[in-house]
């Protein structure tokens, strides 16, 4: 009986626990600053994190997979960059939009070309692919940054009725990662590979083409988000976005995605990027300083995954339990 009550309590706090741990801190802002629960800083707080949170909703399914992405940001830079110049030469906003997530695309392709063609570790190939992307741009503007955008800020400063562009973006893009997790051969497949790669094979998986798949995927979600970026800023930047990477994989870790694949959800991902949005803007009201936040975030993510780490001992240890009282 004390067994089941145990098992019962320790599956709610798998299920539910980030979000208690997400209620738990809205509260303790809305005490600590009473401007914290209006509208309009909840709006700002959905419109700050919506680009990171586009670009966890990616890193999710790569690390679902088993894999990762440290070049979300330089790609971001250099597919947003891009887009902008090839909107000044064209005025055409379609056109523009297509650049920018064809470039993050092919990008995540040579990036899933190192990590299945020449089983390079995913860490490796897109740390190299982050080094080439801010290269890329940096050399394509000579450092400078693109000015006078026009138009173009309908992405990120726009709106439908009341509701901000960015946030129009997170949600339909949210929907989609859940649909592809939730109710798709590759969103089972993707679970498998993650939680056992041999296995996976054996089954008769094509391991390779869903980890391009996967990639491909998270490309179109880098150049969405670059678009989304530069419109904001009003400006093509180069040097811009730098970090969002991690940024990225705190939401998709603390939202319950295991660093070791095969665990994780869309619906996880965005309660973590509004737990790191919660906490930044805790921050920023409260007026801590700019390197104190970089040294917590860093304290975060190493937190969770040792956290991650230590749930998955706890569930072998409880699973050898159960086999040895039968």
């Amino acid at each position: 009986m004390k067994l089941d009550l145990d098992r019962n309590f320790s599956k709610l706090k798998q299920k539910y626990g980030i979000l208690l741990v997400l209620i738990l801190l809205i509260t303790v802002a809305s005490f600590i600053n009473g401007n914290f629960l209006t509208i309009r800083n909840i709006t700002n707080i959905s419109r700050q994190i919506s680009i990171t949170t586009i670009l966890a909703f990616g890193e999710t399914i790569l690390i679902i997979s088993g894999m990762l992405d440290l070049s979300s940001g330089s790609v971001l830079a250099l597919s947003g960059l891009l887009s902008v110049s090839v909107f000044k030469m064209t005025g055409s906003l379609l056109i523009a939009f297509i650049i920018a997530i064809a470039v993050a695309v092919f990008c995540n392709i040579l990036s899933g070309i190192m990590v299945t063609k020449f089983k390079t570790p995913p860490f490796i190939a897109t740390l190299a692919m982050l080094a080439m992307a801010r290269g890329a741009a940096l050399l394509y503007t000579n450092g400078q940054n693109i000015y006078q955008i026009g138009e173009y800020t309908v992405f990120g400063q726009g709106s439908i009725g009341v509701i901000p562009t960015p946030i129009i973006f997170l949600v339909l893009i949210g929907l989609l990662t859940w649909y592809i997790l939730k109710h798709t051969r590759l969103g089972r497949s993707l679970y498998s590979i993650g939680g056992n790669e041999e296995a996976s094979i054996a089954s008769g998986i094509d391991v390779n083409k869903n980890k391009m798949i996967a990639f491909i995927i998270n490309g179109v979600f880098v150049g969405i988000a670059g678009v989304i970026f530069m419109s904001r800023v009003n400006a093509g930047l180069p040097n811009g976005a730098q970090g969002f990477e991690f940024e990225a994989l705190t939401s998709s870790i603390i939202g319950g995605t295991s660093f070791s694949g095969g665990i994780g959800t869309a619906g996880g991902t965005v309660i973590g990027a509004f737990i790191v949005g919660t906490l930044n803007n805790i921050m920023n009201l409260s007026g801590v300083n700019s390197y104190l936040q970089q040294i917590i975030r860093g304290a975060i993510i190493a937190l969770a995954v040792i956290y991650d780490t230590y749930s998955k001992n706890v569930k072998i240890k409880s699973k050898l339990a159960k086999v040895k009282e039968e």
